[in-house]
């Protein structure tokens, strides 16, 4: 089976940096994956994708070896298998509230006798090499949202899970949730409040032995989260690239004239 280059980052001692996907087209998944990243992931929660498109791209993803991720629409042992037997070696999970959606997550990504995974690695098998059964429960990360008030009540119990590799940060609907509306709704948080809860989900994390992963909406917010300990950020989205590339030459063209 493919080594999961993210582990591989982790091991020595280094960030990874993350795109994110959520224009369902193979074509963009394409561009975005020869650009350099180390991973990308697939949005099924939020991105304008269904399952067949989200594999398509992650075969477009395939011809620059970068890592496939995935974030399901909500926790389900369906959403888990299908993602991870369509070939993604890394799991987002939203609105994980407490240790047993924790628990439950982890046992949906995991064979027996350490999880219920049903077995039927359809492409994985084929796209990540031989070996699969073997050596998927190594390889694979499994990524648990945090961005609910219960959430940060629970943060001890979640990040203590046996199995779960990482903590991802949704800054919007953690500032919702911890703020009501007194703030804008959006990624680069500046507001003491935030960034100190922010940090104190990394140092819990940490604590506990596993990793931190924060979506930001900047290259600039994603090397300060790099510089706080963050062992994944995501710096850039597809849609956010296109829209404000577009902006920017369109403004600099009607300013030259």
């Amino acid at each position: 089976m493919n080594t999961n280059a993210v582990r591989a980052l982790w091991a020595g001692g280094e960030r990874a940096i993350n795109g994110w996907l959520s224009i369902g087209n193979s074509f963009s998944a394409e561009i975005m994956a020869a650009q350099g990243f180390d991973c990308l992931t697939v949005d099924l929660q939020h991105g304008v994708v269904d399952y067949a498109t989200a594999i398509q791209m992650f075969q477009a993803m395939g011809a620059s070896g970068v890592m496939p991720m995935a974030r399901i629409s909500h926790l389900s042992p369906s959403e888990v298998t299908r993602v991870l037997d369509g070939g993604a070696m890394g799991l987002i999970c939203p609105m994980i509230n407490t240790r047993a959606d924790a628990e439950a997550l982890v046992s949906y990504a995991r064979y027996a006798p350490n999880g219920i995974r049903s077995f039927g690695p359809t492409r994985a098998a084929i796209a990540l090499g031989p070996g699969y059964d073997g050596n998927a429960e190594d390889e694979l990360i499994c990524f648990a949202m945090v961005e609910t008030a219960e959430a940060m009540n629970n943060l001890d119990a979640i990040c203590s899970t046996p199995g779960l590799d990482g903590i991802y940060v949704g800054p919007s609907d953690l500032t919702l949730a911890l703020t009501g509306r007194r703030y804008r709704v959006g990624f680069d948080r500046e507001e003491p409040e935030m960034v100190e809860a922010i940090k104190r989900i990394l140092t819990t994390a940490h604590k506990h032995g596993i990793k931190g992963g924060l979506h930001t909406g900047s290259a600039a917010y994603a090397s300060r989260a790099i510089d706080w300990g963050f062992d994944l950020v995501t710096a850039a989205t597809d849609v956010r690239l296109l829209a404000e590339n577009a902006k920017q030459t369109l403004q600099t063209v009607r300013g030259l004239k």
